[in-house]
């Protein structure tokens, strides 16, 4: 395995990582059929045209994710039929 690939597949589970916090979180105000596919989903959302930003900016979206923007974003998701 080389350093790039070693460092992608950190990144990766770093990211896991914070979405399945965020997922924890969640399901303790209620939501408890949220999966870590759909938070990444949601948040990678937006980085679709721009690119994937730094890794700080990736937390911080990750980590302040309020679940009104997720039901907004899994509600839109569900009207495209791009979900379900």
């Amino acid at each position: 395995m080389d350093s790039q690939e070693f460092a992608e597949k950190q990144l990766n589970e770093t990211i896991e990582t914070l979405c399945r916090s965020k997922v924890e979180e969640f399901r303790l105000i209620g939501y408890e059929h949220v999966t870590v596919s759909e938070i990444w989903d949601c948040v990678s959302h937006k980085y679709e045209k721009e690119g994937y930003p730094e890794l700080h900016q990736l937390v911080n979206d990750i980590l302040s994710l309020k679940s009104t923007q997720f039901m907004n974003y899994m509600t839109l998701s569900a009207y495209r039929g791009s979900r379900f």
